[in-house]
């Protein structure tokens, strides 16, 4: 019985996608990293908004090179509207004009041990040592999704037992309440000690200048914030969407049709 070749795999990565060029040197930097981990011998970025190469060009990148299975990783933290709907109706008349092609989407990293780990190692690194009363502000980029508010509400309880943190609480930079600048007033307002911020993003961009701008008026005004990096810093999402874009991926992701 003869053995069932092999077929050739391209992994291609896909990002939000910023007008910061920081933001973007940055998710090709991450990236570079993640390829070194993975397994497969074709593999790109691309984004699905206001970066090059987009999501086409990417695709039909990995289809010149020679792939014939796409593994799918998006660049996403929670699965809000990009993942559900845009994405894949971006992926659609791709997939169409390829057929032979077979295309496979990783899940978005959700909520994991391993996430919240590194935002506790984060916060921990940026304002040693912690203490009970400090205050910890969680920074999400916001969705009208009912099920993201939700997943930030496990991120919340999970971050405030690894801390040992009580007054965790979380903002939105858009799309749902209470506001960032909202958020932020409040925590420094109430707060006995100092002040964590950790925005829940992967890279820089616009986004993440607002929460610089905002949190520098602040330590101006005399409060006593900390500002954490953006979770693509850490060592262990790269590990995540290798270990997403690697072997293991074949038996989870989704087969797109």
């Amino acid at each position: 019985m003869k053995e069932r070749r092999r077929q050739m795999k391209a992994v291609l990565y896909i990002g939000h996608g910023t007008r910061s060029k920081k933001g973007a040197a940055e998710a090709s930097l991450f990236i570079r990293s993640v390829m070194k981990k993975v397994d497969a011998p074709i593999q790109k970025l691309c984004f699905l908004e206001l970066t090059e190469p987009d999501i086409e060009a990417g695709f039909e990148y990995c289809v010149h090179e020679g792939a014939e299975e796409i593994v799918i990783v998006p660049l996403f933290l929670l699965a809000a509207g990009h993942i559900k709907e845009d994405i894949p109706e971006a992926l659609a008349p791709l997939i169409k004009k390829h057929p032979a092609i077979t295309v496979r989407m990783a899940d978005p990293f959700g909520v994991q041990d391993s996430i919240l780990d590194a935002i506790a190692e984060l916060a921990a690194d940026e304002a040693q040592p912690i203490r009970s009363n400090d205050s910890l502000l969680i920074v999400g980029r916001g969705s009208s999704d009912p099920s993201i508010l939700k997943s930030f509400d496990s991120i919340k309880r999970g971050i405030s037992r690894r801390l040992g943190i009580r007054n965790v609480q979380v903002c939105y930079l858009a799309a749902a309440a209470p506001s960032f600048k909202d958020g932020l007033d409040s925590i420094c307002n109430e707060a006995r000690g100092r002040i964590i911020v950790i925005p829940y993003l992967l890279f820089s961009g616009l986004l993440l200048s607002e929460v610089v701008r905002e949190v520098n008026k602040k330590i101006k005004a005399g409060s006593s914030v900390n500002l954490t990096d953006t979770l693509g810093k850490h060592v262990a999402i790269q590990n995540l969407v290798a270990e997403k874009a690697n072997g293991e991926v074949n038996v989870n992701a989704a087969v797109i049709h």
